[in-house]
């Protein structure tokens, strides 16, 4: 096996000298025909035709490529190669034709000998590449960079993949050029798409970027001392969030950079320069041709593909509730607010992400608005990720909603129904007893008109205090027979000592 494998290599350069010599007589025709038929560029002068025909036999050595390169030298020496096949005598062939001939003549033989002797399979030893073409195994492909997708934007175009940023020098002030051109059909994109706000377009170019880490998809993250300059003029980057705790730095927000109000929207080169601070990470940068999208996209968007039906719903509040044998409290019902965490207001759209385990829902239409302005993707009641993608609409609270206008909260019970929690009413401040006038001719009737006329000419009356319970009467019954005196009789009611006003009966 080592010795056919050798004599396989020691065959490949003769191959490789054989054909060298084939396309070194080539017209500029025939290598056109040869560069065209690898997919090569055919434009240029004939010794840089010749130069890429020779790197394509070095390293794309492929039976198809020395086929075609041998049929295009007998087309070209046709008469040349019968005369191989066939000798003629000396004197028929012109001493000019063998001055310039006769290395070909020889190459061709060895061509066709080690074809014809040899069996190679080329593509088996060296693998299939594309157009079915074998070649050298090229270098191990490195792992691409990945950007995470960002619900406001939707991508039409990849201007350039993520590439890193590789410092020139040993300076910390770093600066890394980038020249790109649109097309046509990008160019009517951004021309006719519609302003977000005055000056701003939807369709945008934007630069993204990023820690240069291939494990897993990256967030936008800016290196330090980050300026973005395109063409002749420096793009504005977010600025940093003003920090109130102390010894707690700022945190800018890292978003896509738009570009666009700054490039040529023609067929004319754009020049990017990115200078950044070399401090020992890697990052990456990408360009890309984006769609920028509202909240109120994104939430109609939402209520056609993310409402969750409310059977469904129903039977993860059953789930929730479902008896546990393990646990030695039984729950019989759990409670969810109708009042939206984020802004203390009844929802409109009750929404909550899948991976949530909890079944309070916040209102989609202000979490979309605030993750607009500042994206986080938390969810605002377990303060977990709740990403675009894993949001759902909760179809049955949606329809408690309607059906329960007049609470603030609800309790799912064990089956799945539901019942409203109404707040309890506050106690009336009003006494619990009637207040009595005292003094009063006539107070709604309950006072009896006594005898005789009091200061004024206004009647006065004994007043009965009502304050005293059964047990106080009781009390002073038990006094009365204690008492020494029995002849006198029962003691009079004792007057009240307050003068005419009102009293609280309690």
């Amino acid at each position: 096996m080592i010795s056919s494998v050798f004599v396989l290599l020691r065959q490949v350069p003769k191959k490789w000298d054989a054909n060298e010599n084939m396309v070194m007589s080539f017209r500029v025709s025939d290598l056109q025909m040869l560069l065209g038929f690898v997919g090569r560029s055919k434009s240029g002068l004939k010794h840089e035709l010749v130069t890429r025909a020779l790197q394509l036999v070095q390293f794309d050595c492929s039976p198809e490529v020395f086929k075609k390169i041998k049929e295009l030298y007998e087309t070209r020496y046709a008469k040349k190669s019968s005369e191989v096949a066939q000798p003629q005598p000396p004197q028929h062939r012109s001493p000019e034709a063998l001055s310039i001939h006769s290395s070909y003549d020889r190459g061709s033989t060895v061509a066709r000998t080690s074809i014809s002797t040899t069996n190679i399979d080329y593509p088996a030893l060296y693998g299939k590449y594309l157009n079915g073409l074998g070649r050298l195994p090229p270098k191990v492909a490195k792992p691409e960079v990945r950007l995470v997708k960002l619900p406001f934007y939707t991508t039409l175009d990849e201007l350039l993949k993520p590439t890193e940023l590789v410092p020139q020098n040993n300076e910390k002030l770093q600066e890394s050029p980038c020249i790109f051109a649109l097309t046509p059909r990008q160019v009517e994109l951004i021309r006719n798409s519609r302003e977000l706000q005055p000056g701003v377009k939807s369709v945008q170019v934007v630069l993204r970027i990023c820690y240069t880490d291939t494990s897993s998809p990256q967030e936008d993250q800016y290196p330090p001392n980050i300026a973005v300059k395109v063409n002749h003029s420096y793009c504005s980057v977010p600025g940093y969030y003003p920090s109130n705790k102390p010894g707690v730095e700022p945190k800018r927000p890292c978003r896509p950079i738009n570009l666009t109000h700054l490039m040529y929207l023609s067929a004319a080169t754009n020049r990017i320069t990115v200078t950044w601070g070399n401090y020992g990470k890697s990052y990456s940068v990408g360009l890309y041709l984006v769609r920028q999208m509202t909240s109120a996209e994104l939430l109609q968007r939402l209520k056609t593909i993310g409402i969750k039906h409310p059977e469904l719903c129903k039977a993860l509040v059953k789930e929730k509730l479902r008896l546990d044998p393990d646990s030695e409290i039984a729950t019989t019902g759990v409670r969810v607010s109708l009042i939206c965490p984020l802004v203390k207001m009844r929802l409109s759209v009750p929404c909550r992400a899948e991976t949530c385990a909890h079944l309070q829902c916040f209102d989609a239409v202000f979490y979309l608005q605030m993750n607009e302005k500042k994206p986080t993707w938390m969810c605002p009641v377990c303060d977990k990720p709740a990403p675009y993608d894993q949001l759902i609409i909760d179809g049955l609270l949606s329809k408690i909603l309607t059906e329960c206008e007049d609470a603030d909260e609800i309790e799912y019970l064990v089956d799945g129904s539901w019942c409203p929690i109404r707040a309890e009413k506050e106690r009336s401040c009003s006494p619990q007893c009637p207040i009595l006038v005292l003094g009063s001719s006539d107070v709604n009737g309950l006072l009896p008109t006594p005898n005789g006329n009091g200061e004024n000419g206004k009647a006065t009356a004994d007043v009965v205090d009502l304050t005293l319970d059964s047990s106080s009467s009781e009390e002073e019954e038990e006094e009365d027979e204690e008492d020494d005196d029995d002849d006198e009789g029962p003691q009079p009611k004792r007057r009240c000592s307050y003068e005419k006003g009102l009293v609280s009966a309690c």
